[in-house]
């Protein structure tokens, strides 16, 4: 039951966006509204459970391409891991909306979304950190001041041992990345560039070069 009710909210999704209602899912599943209740308290209850299950989603789409290419060549994982996230982006724009688009109204995200938020994260840092370990990235130790000291709260948390430089420019990376998705995704580029696969492609190329892969 608690799948169905998530297929159809998707729908809903698809064509209302975030404005959720679960009145209405209730109508398309042939139930009261008061039903729902057991299995989402809330219309925020029910987002949640569509980010969450989004975040994972994109992450796992991460986890395969990452495994797409081969351990030792960190610009090949690079890439595929960005054409992977691309890829599942453009088939599913109303999951990648929800949780990359811009904040719902009202909703204030609980704080077990987090893990699976910070999951595409991980794969890429996964990537930096092997190149670093591997002598392929290098600490170019230009960070300093108030900078450095966000860069250090963000690598213990999340990337120990790797040094804030190479955190920086993999966050400028992460930035691009999703940037030029959302670009393409929300309109930006239409009537401008119609060979979206291969401006895409020069993009990460040029976004490896500047993290230094």
């Amino acid at each position: 039951m608690i799948h169905e009710i998530k297929a159809i909210a998707r729908r809903h999704l698809e064509t209302d966006g975030a404005n959720l209602s679960l009145r209405a899912v209730a109508r398309d599943m042939g139930m009261v509204s008061s039903a729902l209740y057991r299995y989402f308290a809330s219309r925020d209850d029910l987002l949640t459970a569509l980010i969450v299950a989004a975040y994972n989603k994109v992450a796992d789409a991460a986890v395969a391409g990452d495994a797409s290419a081969p351990r030792a060549e960190f610009r090949s994982r690079w890439l595929a891991t960005s054409r992977a996230i691309r890829a599942w982006a453009l088939a599913n724009p109303a999951e990648y909306a929800l949780i990359y688009g811009s904040p719902v109204p009202g909703y204030q995200a609980p704080a077990d979304t987090t893990i699976a938020a910070t999951r595409t994260a991980e794969v890429l840092i996964g990537i930096f950190a092997d190149g670093y370990t591997a002598g392929a990235l290098v600490d170019t130790g230009d960070v300093s001041g108030p900078l450095r000291e966000d860069l250090v709260r963000a690598r213990d948390a999340i990337a120990p041992g790797l040094p804030e430089s190479i955190l920086m420019r993999g966050m400028i990376g992460w930035i691009h990345l999703f940037g030029a998705i959302s670009f393409e995704l929300f309109g930006q580029l239409n009537n401008v560039i119609d060979a979206r696969d291969d401006f895409f492609d020069r993009q990460m190329h040029a976004v490896a070069d500047l993290i230094g892969l």
